[in-house]
């Protein structure tokens, strides 16, 4: 009997010391929103698994609610409301979703360049609050963290964990043009078939749409390089003391985890220290509440149809509404309608409208025909997760691209919120309902998504541990970093040979021009003689 009590201590002391050995102290620089609640579905998981984990939350954010959050919070304080931010947020949201469809492509991009850089002062008012917060920065110093999990569309993170002199990994989705992915990162970007993100353009692309990529390329480049990127590298410099870019510190980060997978991305060349994490929010469906299920079975075999446009588009106008409403009032399906404006006049019996819907669980519901979505990354994973067919509705950002690769892998439906009428959306509608191919080509992908060797969420935590194990991951970073743009480019070789043949070529002429003279001296004396 002692003998298993002492067996069954040391086994205890061996499972502490373990957890002990394994646990580390994380570090957050997050995002608001979708980004948000990504990386908190990665923080849960590395919690239960015994880490530490710390999040610098800045005070007017709207999802990272500091009284909320479940881990260690350190609150940067700023003079702004959340009343405020959201007002800001919502005219963003406005202008990109009705307002810069309606303008000229070169104005577009202009003003897309403006709404960065106001963007950016709002980014530089936050990163003050920490890397100026001597105080602040002497207790992280003295918490001695592991890694710190930064954003690249939220700059800060990484002058951060430069400062505190430790390895840091990004989560994200894209940027725009994919200008941080090309220059920061170093990732292979060819504009022949790999599209700029927010062209809204596929991978096979004819040579107008080619022309129209390579410039869009072109015009993020001068927007970064000339226009927002200088103004940051003067701040980075300044608060490290040494010169500097914002792209040589983003390049230094250990992991990049994407979060899109080939089930929905396009075939296109990656880095080791690129890793695809697209869905690892995603779910089994629970069972739905009392009133919702009631609900959901009252629609018999016609089924549901799910309808969202997100947690941030909350303008809305009773046009819009009512029109949306009109046309769902014309299926047989019942309408779950996530809404929170005035009730539209228009809407039909069918049709309810909810503050909040448990959306995962409705996807994964066996009486869902379709989804109507704004096309956010995590909506359309949980459709694909549970192979729901989609009519999209793209706002702005990563929506339309979103839309564009769901829509080529002939799983969806595209409207524009814009001109669309009541007859579109009724139309688009009863195509993905009632056109077997759509529900096929969804669950093609669904299948694809599950059937992985390794689950995202799994593949995100090993390589966050795996950083914090071995304090980086420098034998995954691309040897591209240590080169100028001219020598990742050859340019200096393409130069070289140039000039060996030019100078082949004017030996050549050289010889062959005194050759010319001296025969031609030769000839004229035979002559005379």
């Amino acid at each position: 009997m002692g003998t298993v009590k002492v067996f069954c201590v040391l086994f205890m002391l061996h499972l502490c010391f373990f957890d002990s050995g394994r646990s580390g102290k994380i570090l957050v620089w997050p995002m608001d929103f979708s980004h948000w609640i990504n990386l908190k579905v990665i923080l849960d998981e590395l919690q239960l698994r015994g880490h530490e984990i710390t999040v610098l939350v800045p005070s007017p954010s709207l999802l990272l609610d500091h009284t909320k959050i479940p881990f260690n919070v350190e609150v940067l304080q700023l003079p702004v409301t959340k009343e405020t931010l959201m007002e800001e947020i919502n005219s963003i949201i406005y202008e990109t979703s009705f307002e810069l469809p309606k303008v000229s492509w070169w104005y577009r991009y202009l003003r897309i360049a403006k709404i960065e850089k106001s963007f950016g002062s709002a980014l530089k008012r936050v990163c003050d609050s920490a890397v100026m917060n001597k105080e602040l920065l002497a207790k992280l110093k003295a918490a001695k963290f592991d890694i710190c999990f930064a954003d690249p569309l939220s700059f800060c993170g990484e002058l951060v964990a430069e400062l505190l002199n430790i390895p840091f990994m990004y989560t994200f989705r894209f940027s725009m043009g994919n200008f941080y992915e090309r220059f920061c990162a170093g990732l292979p970007s060819p504009s022949s078939y790999v599209p700029g993100s927010t062209s809204g353009l596929t991978d096979n692309m004819p040579f107008v749409q080619r022309l129209k990529n390579w410039l869009l390329y072109v015009m993020y480049d001068v927007m970064y390089f000339c226009y927002l990127f200088p103004e940051w590298d003067e701040y980075y410099s300044s608060v490290l003391g040494r010169p500097t870019t914002i792209c040589e510190i983003m390049g230094k980060a250990e992991m990049w985890l994407i979060r899109t997978y080939w089930d929905f991305e396009f075939p296109r060349p990656y880095l080791p220290n690129f890793e695809l994490v697209g869905g690892l929010h995603c779910r089994p469906a629970k069972p739905l509440p009392e009133e919702l299920e009631e609900f959901v079975q009252s629609s018999g075999k016609d089924g549901v149809v799910v309808f969202t446009l997100g947690s941030m588009v909350q303008n809305l106008t009773e046009e819009k509404a009512n029109m949306i409403a009109s046309a769902l009032a014309q299926i047989p399906q019942k309408v779950l309608w996530r809404y929170t404006g005035k009730k539209p006049d228009t809407l039909g019996p069918n049709t309810r409208l909810y503050e909040w819907i448990p959306q995962n669980d409705l996807l994964g519901h066996p009486q869902t025909r379709a989804f109507i979505t704004h096309c956010g990354t995590n909506g359309i994973y949980e459709a694909i997760y549970h192979g729901v067919p989609m009519v999209g509705i793209p706002l702005f950002a990563d929506q339309p691209d979103n839309m564009a690769r769901v829509k080529a892998k002939g799983a969806a439906v595209e409207v524009d919120l814009e001109t669309m009428t009541s007859s579109d959306l009724l139309h688009a509608l009863k195509a993905v309902i009632n056109n077997p191919s759509y529900k096929e080509n969804a669950m093609r992908l669904s299948k694809i998504h599950h059937d992985q060797p390794v689950k995202p969420l799994d593949r995100a935590v090993f390589w966050t541990e795996f950083v914090m194990r071995h304090k980086g991951a420098k034998h995954l970073r691309p040897a591209s970093h240590n080169l100028t743009w001219f020598q990742y480019h050859s340019l200096d070789v393409i130069g070289f040979l140039l000039a060996c043949v030019a100078t082949s070529i004017f030996l050549f002429t050289k010889c062959c021009l005194f050759c010319c003279r001296k025969f031609g001296k030769t000839g004229k004396k035979r002559k005379r003689e």
